[in-house]
């Protein structure tokens, strides 16, 4: 592996074994996807020419549509793979994105996301100490939030990760949206909508005569159980953390080993003192 971030190309830490959904399918089927590979977000193809991106926001924030074509963020910003991991991670910045395609002639070839190269980042030796690059917006949640809150919260301060605190601020733990789309169901219902078979445009037709038929169609969506987010500790365990004397390379590590994208930063104590994401790490190499 190259030892400085501009002589590692794309294609060094690129995944090439992309999980993609096909037009036309259907949301659950990227539900699915998303779950079962613990990624955040699945490219949209079609004949292997690459037409958009579905990630967990999409549908966290759109919890009653099916359509993926309505769903996905259309055109998205790519990379072609001979470019450093520089250029990637300056492209995710200046886009506030988390993944970018590798097409190659408009068809993909692969997905570069930052934790590829936050992984690369951790096999250098980036000894700055992360208490320059703490992001200054973090929302934490009270342990007793039931999940369908925290859903709601980290939608309107879009974020993508919360931390845990209990009654005493000490922290217990971490809820990203990773852990809000592992615990979710899909629900389904029916709702009644009542047509009116009268004109308006009918002087003779009075409110109180007019024929009316009923509707009944389905609805289905996605749902957060109203569980304490509390429950989601006692899956995921005891947080991993950082100190502000941390360095960059070390939590890159952190971070690549257990899979997540954000490090709480805490005191001596377990006082939280900040949030270090993933992509706040990106900074240290652009």
């Amino acid at each position: 592996m190259p030892n400085t971030p501009q002589s590692i190309k794309v294609d060094d830490v690129m995944v090439r074994d992309v999980a993609r959904a096909e037009l036309p399918g259907s949301r659950d089927e990227v539900l699915e996807i998303l779950k079962t590979k613990h990624i955040s977000g699945v490219p949209i193809v079609k004949n292997g020419e690459l037409l958009g991106i579905v990630t967990r926001t999409d549908l966290l924030k759109h919890p009653e549509e099916e359509q993926i074509a309505i769903l996905m963020t259309r055109n998205p910003v790519t990379i072609t793979s001979d470019k450093s991991i520089v250029d990637a991670a300056r492209i995710i910045l200046d886009n506030n994105i988390r993944r970018l395609p590798v097409v190659d002639d408009g068809h993909l070839i692969g997905l570069v996301t930052i934790a590829d190269i936050v992984g690369a980042m951790g096999r250098l030796n980036i000894t700055s100490p992360i208490s320059d690059y703490i992001g200054n917006h973090v929302v934490s949640v009270w342990s007793e939030t039931p999940l369908s809150v925290v859903g709601e919260i980290m939608e309107l301060a879009d974020v993508k990760a919360v931390p845990i605190l209990d009654s005493t601020l000490m922290l217990v733990g971490v809820a990203s949206d990773k852990d809000l789309i592992s615990a979710s169901v899909i629900t389904d219902k029916t709702e009644m909508s009542d047509m009116s078979a009268g004109s308006d445009d009918d002087a003779w037709t009075w409110e109180s005569m007019r024929d009316t038929m009923s509707l009944y169609y389905s609805v289905s969506k996605i749902q957060l159980p109203d569980s304490p987010v509390k429950d989601l500790v006692k899956l995921t365990g005891e947080p991993e953390t950082a100190l502000l004397s941390s360095q960059v390379s070390e939590c890159a590590r952190k971070m690549r080993r257990k899979r997540i994208d954000q490090l709480p930063v805490i005191t001596s104590s377990k006082k939280l003192l900040g949030l270090v994401r993933d992509k706040d790490l990106l900074k240290a190499i652009v």
